[in-house]
């Protein structure tokens, strides 16, 4: 019995050990996401996302109706390339939350914007991810965008 015992506790901690270590994996690439985003670098930002990756946004048109907001992943990586070096802009995550089954998953991050020292904005980000040849890649992301509540 004691040795049923130690098995199980065994296999539990493998199992345990090795699922925080795919999470960390997880978080990882989103974090060299943002790390590219920072420095403006589109070579680090494209390094872990998927080839066919999907962006969208989820927000409030003048009518106060909601509306889902879609984006060219290429104008995306104009966009952040060419933000002027005298304004300066933080995408502040807040927390992770992972969920992985197999080669997917997801990550929820909620987040504050920055821009040249302001809160812009908040929201959450939700990353969908595929594991491709050990490595984790952004195939999907959507965020909402809402004032900020103080």
């Amino acid at each position: 019995m004691k040795s049923i015992i130690t098995f199980v506790l065994l296999f539990v901690s493998i199992v345990s050990f090795s699922q925080n270590e795919e999470q960390e994996q997880v978080i990882e690439s989103v974090n060299i996401f943002f790390a590219g985003f920072h420095t403006q670098d589109s070579t680090l930002i494209k390094s872990v996302v998927y080839k066919d990756v999907v962006m969208q946004s989820v927000g409030v048109n003048k009518e106060g109706e909601t509306q889902l907001y879609s984006s060219n992943f290429s104008d995306f990586l104009k966009q952040i390339v060419s933000i002027p070096e005298d304004n300066t802009f933080l995408e502040n995550l807040l927390s992770y939350s992972v969920q992985i089954d197999g080669n997917m998953a997801n990550v929820w991050t909620p987040y504050e914007f920055w821009y040249n020292d302001q809160k812009s904005h908040c929201g959450v980000n939700s990353f969908q991810l595929i594991k491709e040849n050990d490595t984790w890649k952004i195939i999907y992301l959507v965020d909402t965008r809402r004032k900020c509540e103080e």
